[in-house]
């Protein structure tokens, strides 16, 4: 059995996610917190095997929280419920220690994955946070080993530039990529930072380099 401790400062929706963690037999709730102390305290108390936790608290956050658990030493596990997916806050969550990142617009399904794989000690992250981490990873990892800037992109950010480079508008990127046009836009952002480039010119200018797109003769 799991034993956990939810933690979200909405009676409403620490009801609604215990309603649905209840339904599977290998999952007990021992206690709730409507703070990030509190969470702490009990946490600190019932030693549970995953602390849920939102990540925006009163008294102490998710995360600040998190750290605290950890600086303690004790064994349980944390996952961190969030309305946002921010790459620094992804980041700051992991160095925390958790061992998961939920957004709460997640199907339930991954919430209930996020606490057994927390359980196991493994890390599960909601799909649209896991890209950006496993991007980050690649970077990182491409960074070290020497390659270019333009060697360093995804799969996707390549696309992303070819399509910009042929014209095409945030919206209808977002449209064929299935994505969201603000999704879009940070790829467009992260592009000009990543290849060192300050306008759409210079931007097209690579993907022709690289053999994107092509002139017309």
């Amino acid at each position: 059995m799991i034993r956990v401790i939810l933690a979200d400062d909405h009676h409403l929706v620490r009801q609604g996610i215990r309603s649905l963690l209840e339904k599977v037999s290998d999952v007990e709730i021992i206690a709730e917190a409507e703070n990030g102390q509190e969470a702490l305290n009990l946490t600190r108390n019932l030693t549970p095997d995953v602390l849920v936790i939102d990540i925006n608290m009163p008294r102490l956050n998710g995360i600040q929280a998190a750290e605290q658990i950890r600086s303690l030493g004790l064994a349980s596990q944390i996952v961190i419920l969030s309305m946002y997916s921010d790459e620094t806050l992804v980041r700051q969550a992991l160095q925390s220690g958790v061992r998961g990142y939920i957004l709460k617009r997640s199907v339930m399904e991954e919430l209930l994955l996020a606490v057994r794989a927390a359980y196991r000690g493994e890390l599960f992250l909601s799909p649209s946070v896991s890209e950006f981490v496993l991007n980050d990873f690649v970077a990182n990892r491409a960074r070290s080993s020497g390659l270019s800037a333009f060697e360093q992109l995804s799969s996707r950010e390549r696309e992303i530039l070819k399509l910009i480079a042929e014209g095409h508008t945030n919206k209808s990127i977002a449209e064929t990529m299935h994505l969201s046009a603000k999704t879009v836009e940070k790829h467009r952002a992260s592009l000009m930072t990543k290849l060192e480039v300050d306008n759409l010119a210079n931007l097209i200018r690579v993907a022709i380099k690289h053999g994107l797109i092509f002139l017309d003769e």
